[in-house]
């Protein structure tokens, strides 16, 4: 667990996610760095996870290494009105007016199911994650891109809905990542191996690996 809040000296935009999470239900990896320059990046929780609350015990779970850009929000279950109804109003959640059960205000949303992020995972400026929606290792989502859907290991998606754009690399290259699973590393290996993650030589990284 990191113990320090901000990656570089003077720099109080960029924090290490993880120690600034209090809410037990949000879980952040190791070196995940969120950067917001609009906003105090402490108040993560309040201003990007939004519509979270404990009626649903639903969970944002983000991997290590992750880089979340300015503005990234995450819109959980409550967000959503249900489309089972045949109408768009939530009425069981205004239960009071309508002598309903207090106990079934769930039914006004469909429940989607936790939000849940890889590894090494790239998010750009002001986008969307929606309720459900799972994220692989190593992919990389486009600026104010509204993703309604799980996006594939080192896949960049983009758009309004977020669709496919391209692989990061061919399948052999991305199977070897997923095997390695070198976020996982000690420190000292992840400092050895850095020649090799950041020129892209998957042959050295594989190398070290063994």
């Amino acid at each position: 667990m990191m113990k320090k809040i901000y990656p570089r000296t003077g720099d109080k935009q960029t924090v290490y996610l993880n120690t600034v999470i209090k809410d037990p239900s949000i879980e952040v990896g190791d070196y995940t760095i969120y950067n917001d320059f609009v906003s105090n990046p402490l108040l993560f929780e309040q201003n990007n996870v939004l519509y979270h609350y404990p009626i649903n015990h639903e969970r944002l779970i983000i991997g290590k290494f992750c880089s979340i850009a300015c503005g990234t929000k995450f819109l959980f279950n409550c967000a959503n009105h249900t489309l089972r109804s045949l109408s768009t109003y939530t009425f069981p959640l205004f239960y009071e007016d309508w002598n309903l059960e207090k106990s079934n205000v769930s039914d006004a949303w469909d429940n989607k199911g936790d939000i849940v992020i890889g590894n090494d995972v790239w998010i750009g400026y002001e986008a969307i994650i929606m309720a459900g929606v799972h994220i692989g290792n190593g992919a990389i989502i486009a600026t104010r891109a509204v993703v309604t859907k799980d996006v594939p290991p080192y896949t960049i998606v983009g758009g309004i809905p977020a669709k496919p754009i391209r692989k990061r690399f061919d399948e052999e290259t991305i199977q070897k990542l997923q095997t390695s699973k070198w976020w996982d590393w000690p420190y000292e290996k992840i400092r050895k191996s850095l020649p090799y993650l950041t020129i892209g030589d998957i042959d050295g990284l594989s190398n070290l690996q063994e």
